[in-house]
């Protein structure tokens, strides 16, 4: 299905290495926001308290919230969990304060605003486990990309390989830097987002890196450059729809989604957005510069039509 189709390839690899200073340079700074400033954790990772409450009708998240953050609470976490009635409070931990005293804290205000809400759970999440979950998201992240990489060298050829992942991993950094420099709360939800941008961003790189073997065996007289841009340009109308129908779903969320989806969706609506320009101007210019050539695509078939060292090769029947 194709909205509309291009009759004069696009010289995209012309201006590649602009594109990519700037990739660079954008890379750099959110390297430099991730050390300089850090990650804003949530109460997964950093510790916290973890309360459960139950309200005797439909409970209002908006008003719990405000009550909450009227308690000197700012980075709360609070939303609907089973039922429309059930409200489950993330607070980050404080010096000096306990998690008893925490939750006697917010429990009376809640009270205060609403006498017909009731305290059914409410547990301490201490560092240790805040420690293991970044680590497991570390082992996580590593596994995906160890994957991405086997997979693309199976599949096309080791430079493919390389390129996909250093365009995917520089996604991955900008929405850290993003999130580093406007110290938004990185939680489980956000990781999550991250992940999912990494398999999202391989997937358009193996569109183009396919198109870009399926030309080097169509187009004999054209050389990299050419072959590069026609399959960038014969893709474009398949990238506008599949990122179109996917960026309205992911912007719905972030509009109407609410707090709890925000982050996640916000996470998701940059990697969507640097997923496409790394496929195009990132993978695709570091794949030509590896030297990526029609002897790479081709040499199975070479191999197989006459082999050398093959006896039989060139034998007829």
């Amino acid at each position: 299905m194709e909205f509309f189709k291009i009759r004069r390839d696009i010289p995209f690899m012309k201006n590649a290495l602009v594109f990519n200073v700037i990739s660079f340079v954008t890379f750099a700074a959110a390297v430099f926001f991730l050390i300089t400033r850090g990650l804003n954790l949530s109460v997964e990772f950093t510790g916290g308290t973890v309360m459960e409450v139950n309200y005797a009708q439909a409970a209002e998240v908006e008003k719990v919230r405000g009550t909450v953050a009227k308690l000197g609470y700012a980075d709360v976490q609070v939303q609907n969990f089973g039922t429309a009635r059930d409200v489950m409070i993330r607070l980050p931990a404080q010096k000096g304060v306990s998690s008893a005293q925490q939750s006697e804290q917010v429990i009376t205000a809640l009270k205060a605003a609403d006498p017909n809400v009731s305290l059914r759970r409410t547990e301490f999440v201490g560092p240790q486990v805040g420690d293991e979950l970044a680590a497991d998201g570390l082992k996580a992240l590593g596994m995906v990309v160890v994957g991405i990489m086997i997979y693309l060298a199976f599949r096309f050829e080791w430079k493919f390989a390389v390129a996909a992942i250093i365009a995917n991993l520089h996604d991955v950094v900008i929405i850290l830097g993003f999130f580093a420099f406007f110290q938004w709360e990185f939680s489980l939800a956000v990781l999550a987002a991250v992940l999912a941008v990494l398999g999202y961003s391989v997937n358009e790189s193996v569109v183009i890196f396919d198109r870009i073997r399926e030309n080097f065996r169509r187009y004999r007289k054209l050389d990299t450059v050419q072959v590069i841009d026609n399959a960038i340009t014969s893709t474009i109308s398949r990238t506008i729809i599949t990122h179109g129908s996917t960026q309205i779903m992911v912007l719905s969320m972030l509009l109407f989604g609410g707090p709890t989806l925000f982050y996640f969706a916000l996470a998701l609506t940059i990697g969507i957005c640097f997923g496409i320009y790394s496929s195009v101007f990132v993978a695709a210019a570091i794949a030509m510069w590896l030297g990526i050539k029609r002897e790479d695509m081709i040499k199975a078939a070479v191999k197989k039509e006459g082999d050398p060292n093959d006896p039989n090769a060139g034998a007829t029947v």
